[in-house]
């Protein structure tokens, strides 16, 4: 199996290269924006057409969600186009087009789970840009997968468990958002889950039932608030002995930690569908918090 994975640097993308580099039978090409820029349709059309990948794994997006409120086109550009050009390329040699997508296409009003079918809503030009690539990826190449996860969290990049341990060993005390739910999702979780479905489908000898291409949802288990999140985070790090005692965690509201793009209240996501079809559990945030020197 030869597998194009693009944003090989990202959190996502370092996990796949990870994992796959320990894989037999499997030909890896992994490429960052130094390599292939895939805002660019000309180069993306000559980079699929001479690798010839089985499969696609886009990994690359523009994850800075403040930011681009600001970084309209360049949003729309890295989150849409991109995706849109892969997708035909992927169309184009007949490949597997795997895509990864956010919990942010939801407004966060529900009271329940979201599950795949639910309306989207996107309430910033994170969400807005990431669901045109959603449907960029679905009328391009008929064979896709679109992941939707939360809360990515790993050894590599920036995310919330690497500023929580940072700012733990800087102050005595911290407010945290309490009023915003969601499953954390550890990046090697879902490198594991993209892999696991491109295996399934790839070895199926076209068994693979092509009503289940589509979008599917993937995050962790417990559902918890951020300021919930972040007392875990805390005390598996005061357990390892990275920090001599936790901060004081004081919850607070939304509106008393305000930011330029706006935030789902609810980013539970319902990962029953990709159990059923695929046998892939939800990911354990907690075990992956087990080894937090790798985090710091």
């Amino acid at each position: 199996m030869k597998i194009l994975i693009t944003g090989c640097n990202g959190q996502v993308g370092s996990c796949l290269v990870k994992l796959l580099q320990e894989r037999k039978n499997v030909e890896i090409c992994a490429v960052d924006r130094a390599e292939l820029d895939i805002t660019q349709q000309d180069a993306v059309s000559r980079y699929v057409a001479s690798f010839k990948p089985n499969v696609i794994i886009n990994a690359a997006a523009h994850t800075a969600v403040d930011k681009a409120e600001q970084e309209i086109e360049l949003s729309y550009a890295i989150n849409r186009d991109g995706p849109k050009y892969l997708a035909m390329a992927a169309n184009d040699i007949g490949a597997l087009m795997l895509h990864i997508s956010t919990d942010y296409v939801f407004d966060g009003t529900k009271d329940s789970t979201y599950v795949e079918t639910d309306l989207v809503n996107p309430q910033s030009i994170y969400g807005i840009t990431k669901l045109a690539g959603e449907e960029a990826v679905a009328e391009a190449c008929p064979r896709h997968i679109i992941l939707r996860t939360a809360w990515v969290f790993s050894e590599y990049g920036n995310n919330f468990v690497k500023t929580m341990l940072r700012l733990a060993q800087q102050r005595d005390a911290l407010g945290i958002v309490n009023d915003q739910f969601g499953g954390p999702t550890y990046a090697g979780d879902i490198a594991a889950a993209l892999i696991e479905i491109a295996q399934n489908i790839m070895g199926s000898d076209n068994l693979f039932d092509s009503a289940n291409y589509g979008i599917y949802h993937f995050s962790g288990l417990p559902h918890v608030s951020w300021c919930e999140f972040a007392q875990e985070i805390f005390n598996k790090a005061v357990n390892q002995e990275l920090l001599i005692k936790s901060p004081d965690v004081k919850g607070i509201k939304t509106e008393e930690y305000p930011t330029p793009a706006k935030r789902p209240a609810n980013s539970t996501l319902n990962t029953n569908k990709i159990t059923t079809v695929f046998n892939i559990p939800a990911s354990n945030w907690q075990l992956a918090l087990d080894h937090l020197v790798d985090y710091v």
